[in-house]
């Protein structure tokens, strides 16, 4: 999977240094698996979901200690962790997933988790797709992203919004960080990705008011999940897009 080559490569950044306390800013059930492997002093994993919460816990495959936590709370909250300091934050995905849960606050994220980073902050993100594909798997996965944006704005919900590089290190550079390194990565979609995002439109389905509607997009489902997975197949993976990781650490004041 690209994620573990993204926290590989974190690691190595990382490299000697102790990662005593550490934030995942953004918690999922992939970046906190891999935090709980870590030798780390203890961990926080924050989430605005609390559903979402009690999921991660329940299938987190190395149990927390008593001095790691789950908790819940938006980062638009002023006193949210308030006066808690971190060595190491992870901010895996957390720009994309804040239009959902925090609207219009993007540019002022970074500024408010600034105050709870110690030392270093690893972010990483999805360089958001072209408008065009010049591959059959490209058009086959922007089609994918189109059906359940669709979807969940049909189910009244709001989608993920994906912000590049460039206006992440920019960003960086006027809320208190210096930018140490970048890394870019290549993407390689498989069934995980294909039957995860499809899954995502079939669980909305239900919420869509026009229930004739919401039979075409199910069949639309169907087809597009058969399409992808047969150019998985004869491909060996689809290669499309890039995911990207930075380095960041915060300034002295």
């Amino acid at each position: 999977m690209r994620i573990d080559a993204i926290f590989q490569h974190i690691e190595r950044v990382q490299g000697n240094v102790p990662w005593g306390t550490v934030l995942d800013a953004g918690t999922g059930q992939h970046s906190l698996n891999w935090i709980a492997k870590l030798e780390t002093t203890r961990w926080t994993a924050v989430t605005c979901d609390e559903s979402r919460a009690r999921s991660v816990a329940k299938k987190l495959e190395d149990p927390p200690r008593p001095r790691d936590r789950i908790v819940g709370g938006n980062w638009m909250e002023p006193d949210f962790l308030h006066g808690e300091v971190f060595d190491v934050v992870l901010a895996d995905y957390l720009l994309g997933s804040v239009d959902r849960y925090a609207p219009y606050f993007q540019d002022r994220l970074f500024a408010r988790i600034r105050p709870h980073v110690g030392s270093r902050l690893y972010a990483v993100g999805l360089e958001p797709y072209p408008d065009q594909a010049l591959t059959p798997g490209g058009q086959v996965i922007l089609e994918i992203a189109r059906l359940r944006d669709a979807c969940i704005l049909l189910a009244n919900d709001r989608c993920y919004r994906e912000y590049p590089m460039e206006w992440m290190i920019r960003v960086f550079e006027r809320s208190g960080y210096r930018v140490q390194d970048t890394h870019v990565f290549p993407i390689l979609y498989g069934p995980s990705f294909i039957n995860g995002q499809l899954d995502v439109c079939l669980y909305k389905l239900p919420l869509i008011a026009d229930r004739q509607l919401a039979t075409v997009l199910e069949d639309r489902v169907k087809r597009l999940r058969d399409k992808a997975l047969d150019l998985y197949e004869s491909e060996k993976g689809i290669r499309f897009g890039n995911d990207y990781f930075v380095f960041a650490t915060a300034v002295s004041e």
